[in-house]
């Protein structure tokens, strides 16, 4: 234990605070100068909490924590910076606080509250507030249950999401102990009785995306700058209600929650605290969901060496799309600066190939133009030659360290970028928006919109007409059984069905339909494949703010055909990049374009004669609408600000190590 308190020359506490008159009465604020408050922790909520206090003009702090600054608590944590690395929090917390205040009284406990220290540490204390770590039960319990014998009011406020459950604890009411029910309970069960006790409501429940991140057992679990911040606040109002003797502050068996992502906030009393019957249910609940057996992860491994920078780039630019996430590169490193990307057409994964491997020079195209983005990140420059002109291509990148490059602002949207299946909001494109987008092309391709209606519902004919020809055609369906992933989830190698844009009913009746294609093909022709392409083609159409087309002469064969396809990849992404990075989303609608050609070329990519019709339908349907061949149309797609709503599934792409040519190291 050690304490701090001195003077500086030119710090005038009246001035400094007096901001907060108005809201505090000039005999309340040199009131809260003489008060004192312990605050065990100084991490996520505690050194917030700190500076929140200090600014309120609160004159003497006793601070404990025993831990020091990590990479892993920038997220959230006020003191945690990269000057601050290795640093003991409850130093540099400490330190702020007096840069905000230099007349400040701080006693440190450097080895956090310890059991038999807890009086020294509460000793002189008005107020205690919690931050401890949220798994940190034990000394929790025996510090609220001390604070309740020397008549010291207590608070704790559990960031929770996006929002805060809080609790208070005032001499001569419900303790700490008759709220939570710990007492003789093993270790998880305590721990869920403390979540379920500070979140009883849930609110935060709607929009965790990622429960796994969850880990009771292994003392892990997700947390936000935001609810940290919220915590803040509320520790700020109680303590100057509790210190200053003014307001309701609705002491334990009040429970308080207000969720910001939600818009919601529950009062709730809880008379016998856990006990109560409604509560005893929830919880009831809860152990079927947070307390299942997790299983026991491998012994770790041996530390990981720090990426290189080439690994840094190919990590970041593996996101990159493909048709039906087929991911058709891998990487053979040829030194460290160096990669050759190993290119296979699609016709690997799909029977019947489109314009000669087009679509995967494309894809291999966008994979360059997120290898550029990646790299400069971290300030280099990429120059790329295809070293094998035929499938499977070849092409050699290099990666050049230059002062003179910056991160590019579309690397942000690399990981970010997906497809959106959805129906959007239909407010038109802003000319900012558009001129944005135009500009991404760097006149590789030219854009040409499509947004009237009337137009949209055109592009829709077209695509319920494509979807009738993917969803009866045999050849198709081997295709479709590969790449849709019903397992929950994302999906590394294909798409999530839950991600399709189907509703329930008509995804559980295709799956039923997919085992078999006589049962698939018996169901098209007793019930037609309308319900799909409403949900497919029609809502989207009618939802979404245009349909847009990349347009370019068709590249005829020839030693730059390879090149010429590699850039329209590169300016396609760059396109798609902008989108997002504009808050836009985007959905391909290739299999019209693909469709069409096949028709207009009266290729045979099915023996069913009817579908070849179809197509050759389509084909004109194409000219009329577009005034253009298929063929000349490199990109198409809709666009549209996107719906709010939690993230769904979706595509996402194999580990790096899954990626690496076989044979070499990458």
């Amino acid at each position: 234990m050690n304490s701090n308190h001195c003077t500086t020359p030119g710090f005038d506490y009246d001035q400094a605070f007096s901001r907060n008159i108005g809201w505090l009465t000039e005999w309340e604020q040199p009131a809260l100068r003489g008060k004192s408050v312990a605050i065990a922790g100084m991490g996520g909520v505690g050194g917030v909490h700190l500076l929140t206090l200090v600014r309120l003009g609160i004159g003497a702090f006793r601070l404990a924590d025993f831990d020091t600054f990590d990479i892993v608590n920038f997220n959230r944590q006020a003191g945690a910076t990269t000057s601050a690395l290795g640093q003991p929090k409850l130093d540099v917390m400490a330190e702020m606080a007096l840069a905000i205040n230099p007349t400040l009284d701080i006693t440190r406990f450097p080895d956090g509250v310890v059991a038999d220290g807890i009086d020294a540490f509460l000793h002189g204390a008005d107020l205690f507030v919690d931050g401890f770590d949220f798994f940190a039960l034990d000394i929790r319990r025996k510090v609220f249950a001390r604070c309740a014998e020397l008549g010291i009011p207590a608070v704790t406020a559990a960031p929770i999401g996006m929002g805060v459950g809080w609790l208070s604890f005032v001499p001569g009411g419900m303790t700490f102990e008759e709220y939570f029910r710990l007492e003789g309970q093993p270790k998880n069960e305590q721990l869920l009785r403390f979540l379920m006790g500070v979140a009883p409501r849930g609110l935060h429940r709607a929009y965790l995306v990622d429960p796994s991140r969850i880990d009771l057992e292994a003392g892990k679990g997700p947390s936000t700058a935001a609810a940290c911040q919220l915590c803040s606040g509320v520790i700020g109002t109680l303590a100057v209600k509790l210190l200053l003797g003014r307001g309701d502050v609705q002491p334990a068996p009040f429970h308080h929650h207000f969720d910001a992502y939600a818009n919601a906030y529950r009062r709730t009393r809880l008379p016998q605290g856990n006990a109560t019957p409604t509560q005893r249910l929830r919880l009831a609940v809860a152990r079927r969901h947070l307390l299942k057996p997790v299983p026991k992860p491998p012994a770790p491994a041996a530390p990981a060496a720090p990426a290189t920078p080439l690994e840094q780039i190919l990590e970041a630019a593996r996101w990159a799309p493909s048709g039906d996430n087929s991911q058709p590169w891998r990487f053979q490193r040829l030194d460290a600066d160096a990669v050759r990307i190993h290119l296979t057409s699609e016709t690997a994964v799909n029977p019947y190939d489109y314009r000669r491997g087009e679509p995967s020079l494309l894809s291999g195209g966008m994979l360059l133009e997120s290898l550029r983005l990646a790299a400069t990140r971290l300030g280099r420059r990429m120059a790329w030659c295809v070293h094998r002109d035929q499938d499977p291509w070849q092409i050699d990148v290099r990666f050049t360290p230059d002062d003179d490059v910056v991160a590019d602002p579309l690397c942000a949207a690399l990981q970010q970028r997906s497809v959106n299946r959805r129906p959007y909001r239909t407010r038109p494109l802003t000319a900012a928006e558009k001129t944005a987008l135009d500009l991404s092309l760097e006149h590789e391709l030219v854009v040409a919109w499509h947004e009237p209606l009337a137009r949209r519902l055109e592009f829709a004919r077209m695509g319920s007409l494509a979807t009738d020809i993917r969803l009866r055609a045999a050849e198709t369906y081997a295709v479709h059984r590969e790449v849709i992933d019903w397992a929950p989830g994302n999906s590394r190698t294909g798409l999530p069905a839950a991600a399709l844009g189907l509703d329930r009913p008509t995804l559980l009746t295709m799956r039923w339909a997919m085992v078999k294609w006589p049962r698939l093909d018996r169901l098209n022709r007793l019930t037609g494949t309308w319900a799909a392409a409403r949900q497919l083609d029609v809502a989207p159409a009618r939802g979404c703010a245009a349909f847009f087309t990349l347009e370019g002469p068709g590249v005829a064969a020839g030693p730059d055909r390879s090149a010429a396809l590699l850039r329209r990849g590169m300016a396609i992404q760059r396109f798609w990049l902008t989108a997002t990075r504009l808050g836009l989303a985007l959905q391909p609608g290739l299999a019209i374009v693909i469709f069409a050609q096949y028709g207009a070329e009266a290729f045979a990519f099915t023996q069913d004669a009817a579908l070849r019709a179809k197509a050759g339908r389509l084909a004109t349907d194409f000219a009329r609408v577009l005034g253009r061949n298929p063929e000349d149309v490199t990109f198409l797609g809709r666009i549209g600000e996107p719906k709010p709503g939690l993230p769904v599934v979706r595509s996402i792409r194999r580990r790096l190590s899954d990626l690496a040519y076989a044979g070499h190291a990458a």
